[in-house]
């Protein structure tokens, strides 16, 4: 079965704007989601604009602002210290990757972790790392919400997670190790100095491929009946495309799907839930459900 994460990604925002609606009728303040976007790569471009039109779905005010490439650190600090200090900001994200003369750890945490709704803040992640409520990082939450909605059995299941980034590896083995539904998994990551990862992937029930390494996950890795998340968005040259490319995911689809009994495609699996994650944890932020009002 293919997991369309389009359509539950559109299920999500006409909650979170149904939610909305009822606020503001209650004589509530809209949620008010900002972005931070530096310079102008074509994938942050996107990415951002697509998290706009989000916060115009689920009724949200959204305010972007942006700055060059050659924006200084304090700047950029700066800035993040304003929206730290605006009332009426729930929730903000800055844009990464960042030019490489700019520290994203040091940008990362100087936002306040009450407002840090894309869940990078150590303090985020560390409630996450023990189960506490928290801003959980916007794919991660959104690969549990698809596993969640389609019912999938995660209790005990065997789960390889290939790829141990900050933002999608570590953040999704933590999730679906804990005492949760879904969650309650055995999990094994593996990683480019691991040996005999064919072997492994073939005794998991449940594969999430996060490594950014298009067509990693063959046939040959898969045994039947698998589940498989394939996180991975690489652009690959596409003659045959208006643009020259085409998104690749970390699996070779047209040969591991006939053996799943569920898969993610790409595009239109993972992608669409990290916006929608991010829009409920912005709704998390104004309803102050994680962390109480200052």
């Amino acid at each position: 079965m293919l997991i369309d994460g389009k359509k539950v990604s559109a299920d999500i925002k006409s909650e979170i704007a149904a939610t909305v609606a009822q606020m503001v009728a209650d004589g509530q303040k809209r949620p008010h989601l900002a972005a931070i976007l530096v310079g102008h790569d074509g994938g942050s471009e996107t990415y951002v604009a697509n998290k706009v039109k989000a916060c115009e779905a689920c009724g949200f005010k959204s305010t972007l602002i942006r700055f060059e490439d050659d924006v200084t650190e304090t700047e950029l600090l700066e800035a993040i210290d304003r929206l730290n200090k605006d009332t009426d900001v729930d929730g903000f994200i800055v844009q990464l990757p960042l030019p490489r003369h700019i520290n994203e750890q040091h940008i990362i945490e100087a936002i306040d972790y009450r407002k840090d709704v894309d869940g990078f803040h150590p303090v985020n992640v560390g409630r996450m790392s023990i189960g506490l409520p928290c801003f959980v990082s916007a794919t991660p939450a959104g690969i549990m919400e698809l596993l969640g909605r389609y019912d999938i059995p995660t209790r005990g299941a065997r789960c390889v997670v290939l790829g141990r980034s900050n933002i999608v590896g570590k953040p999704v083995a933590n999730l679906m190790m804990q005492k949760a539904k879904p969650g309650n998994a055995t999990v094994t990551v593996c990683h480019s100095a691991t040996p005999d990862i064919k072997e492994i992937c073939r005794e998991a029930d449940i594969i999430i491929a996060a490594l950014g390494s298009p067509g990693f996950v063959t046939a040959d890795m898969v045994k039947p009946g698998a589940v498989i998340i394939d996180v991975g968005t690489t652009r690959v040259p596409d003659a045959s495309r208006k643009n020259g490319y085409r998104l690749s995911g970390d699996v070779d689809f047209a040969n591991v799907e006939p053996l799943c009994s569920h898969i993610s495609p790409v595009p239109g699996g993972v992608g669409p839930m990290t916006i929608a994650s991010l829009m409920k944890n912005t709704l998390l932020a104004a309803r102050h459900e994680i962390y109480p009002a200052v």
